[in-house]
């Protein structure tokens, strides 16, 4: 069995005060680590002080970073710092980075190689654009960009990589895909895992559906084969809502 994982990414939103009284609220609420992994993954200018108080049960993880240590890069978070910090998850090549920033496919790769050498778990984010689902190329976008995505990463360090997939036309839209559309994509990128490396790889890796995810939704999303998560942006920034969330096994 792959043990569920929800993230909650709090995009551009939350002063620290807010962030801090999220957190003191939340943290004695979600599930152990050992029935589910739970994060926050906040601005980077609030990680440090969530991750002084996070709960035994829940953990940290930054929005983005970029592929060099150090350097000339004005404006841009190191991995390094990442993990000094203590933060344990990053998001890459969500579909906001890819849309408003230009990020490729081969940037998103530089970035989980990064990821991987610093100790961080990447959470890769793959989804196609409304246009796409429309002419049925959806199983084409998002093969494309998960085999660019884990281009050079071996069979070992691949097992603990969580995939999200979020389709474009349903993030901040209101817009949900059904739970059967939303499974039918999680097991398509599955067997793209397969044959990129074997089954062992293809049962272990974790997948998540993330777009409009809310506690109305997210056990019927849980209950089906291919769903291991969610990536849960709106809902996630309201403390009972997100408990909620990680306790979907109770709604």
């Amino acid at each position: 069995m792959r043990k569920p994982i929800i993230a909650g990414n709090w995009k551009m939103n939350k002063v620290r005060d807010e962030a801090l009284n999220f957190i003191y609220t939340v943290n004695q609420s979600v599930p152990s680590d050992e029935e589910m992994d739970t994060v926050i993954c906040a601005p980077d200018v609030l990680l440090r002080c969530l991750v002084k108080r996070q709960g035994d049960y829940l953990k940290i993880g930054a929005q983005n970073m970029h592929y060099e240590e150090k350097g000339a890069f004005t404006g841009e978070t190191s991995p390094l710092v990442l993990n000094d910090t203590g933060v344990k998850y990053v998001i890459l090549g969500h579909s906001e980075r890819r849309q408003y920033f230009n990020e490729t496919d081969e940037l998103v790769n530089k970035k989980v190689h990064a990821a991987y050498k610093y100790d961080l778990i990447p959470i890769v984010c793959v989804g196609e654009h409304l246009e796409q689902r429309e002419n049925n190329t959806t199983n084409q976008v998002v093969e494309a960009q998960t085999k660019k995505a884990l281009e050079g990463i071996s069979a070992e360090q691949v097992k603990d990589i969580v995939i999200a997939y979020e389709p474009i036309w349903a993030i901040g839209t209101g817009k949900t895909a059904t739970a059967d559309i939303a499974n039918e994509t999680c097991g398509y990128i599955r067997s793209v895992i397969k044959e990129l490396y074997n089954e062992e790889v293809e049962k272990s890796i974790r997948i998540q559906y993330g777009g409009s995810v809310k506690p109305g939704n997210i056990k019927e999303l849980m209950e089906q084969e291919h769903i291991d998560g969610a990536l849960v942006g709106g809902a996630s920034l309201d403390a009972e809502s997100f408990i909620q969330l990680t306790n979907f096994k109770k709604l």
